[in-house]
Formats: C-alpha cells, structure tokens, sequence
C-alpha cells in the first residue's frame, strides 16, 4: 500500500470515527483506548500458559478442545479484546497429525494470546505457500516431520482464531507449569515449530 492510499484511508477512519463521537456512539479517543487495551495484553506467554496447564492437566485440555473461548477464562484470559469476541479453537498435535496455522486472507491472528504477529506469518510467501505445500514450509523452518504425519492447515478470518496445542515434550513429566511454558514458542503455537 502506498504511503498516500495509507494516508487516505487513515482520513476516512478518523471521519468515521469523528462522526461516530459527535452522535454520542463513540467517546473521544474510546477506539485508541481500546486498540491500547487489547495490545497491551498480548503476549506469546499467555499461550504458552494454556499449553502448559494443558499439559499439566488433561480435564483442561479435554475441555480447551471442546470449547477454547470457555477453557481459558480459566486460565484468566480471554478472546474478547474488541467489539465482538472472536472464536477460539484449539487443535492437537499428535504423533499422527501435526497443524499449523495461517491466516489467506490477510493476518488474522490471536493477538491476546500470541502479542503481535511476526513479520513472517503476514507476508504473501508464507500466506499462499503454507496452503499449497506445508510440509516444504515447515521444512523450511527447520520442522522436518515424518512423511506418516498428516499436515492439517488452519484457516484463521475475522471471526475464528486459531491456536496449536504442541505435544509434550518427553522428558518433561517432573517440570511444573512455568517451566513448561518456558519450553513453548510461539512458532510452536501456530504450528511451525513443535513447541
């Protein structure tokens, strides 16, 4: 995008915005306020926490799969960081199956869970590739999975995000939670790592 398409579209935003303030919708500065809000709060830790208590604790991890959005209010996190509470769904890695996440469209991504998405996650290469050929992109990264392992690409939009629970390190059956959320990365979390 160009630095004058930019600055035009960042004109329409604020002349919405304005007029949405003087009709008594919006309160001034409420949109920065929030946007601050939400970023301010995301953080890979946050879901390297889910994963870790996941692990430590299997009737989580049953109930993470069944309802993410739900699950991690436990954990005191949540996917409401805007107007409208955007879907959570959790997919686990396995011995036969492995995920990554991707967002074709744009850069959809689970901010509050994840902090800021990499440069990577939102240039076209990684967007059109990962869809086409995952294993090559995964390779790429330095995750050289076993030919037997089915590779599941996720699609996340503006509704649904999307978040890879890796599997358990071996090894690790004595570690408590913090020191099992030291184990995760985020490349882990969207899947192109495996933790």
């Amino acid at each position: 995008m160009t630095g004058h398409a930019s600055s035009r579209i960042s004109a329409d935003v604020r002349h919405v915005e304005s007029l949405l303030e003087a009709r008594g919708l919006l309160d001034p500065g409420e949109i920065d306020a929030r946007i601050d809000e939400f970023a301010a709060g995301g953080t890979p830790a946050n879901g390297a926490r889910i994963v870790a208590h996941a692990w430590a604790d299997a009737g989580f991890t049953e109930r993470l799969l069944a309802d993410a959005n739900e699950a991690i209010r436990e954990v005191g996190l949540s996917m409401a960081g805007g107007i409208q509470e955007q879907r959570l769904k959790v997919v686990a890695n396995s011995e036969s199956e492995h995920h990554v996440v991707v967002c074709t469209l744009c850069s959809c991504y689970p901010v509050a869970l994840l902090g800021p998405s990499p440069t990577w996650y939102k240039s076209e290469a990684y967007r059109s590739r990962v869809v086409r050929d995952p294993r090559g992109v995964l390779r790429e990264f330095g995750l050289e999975l076993p030919e037997t392992t089915a590779i599941s690409v996720w699609d996340a939009s503006a509704e649904s995000r999307y978040l890879v629970l890796p599997r358990r390190p071996a090894g690790t059956a004595g570690l408590a939670e913090a020191e099992l959320a030291a184990l995760v990365t985020r490349k882990g979390l969207i899947g192109t790592a495996s933790v």
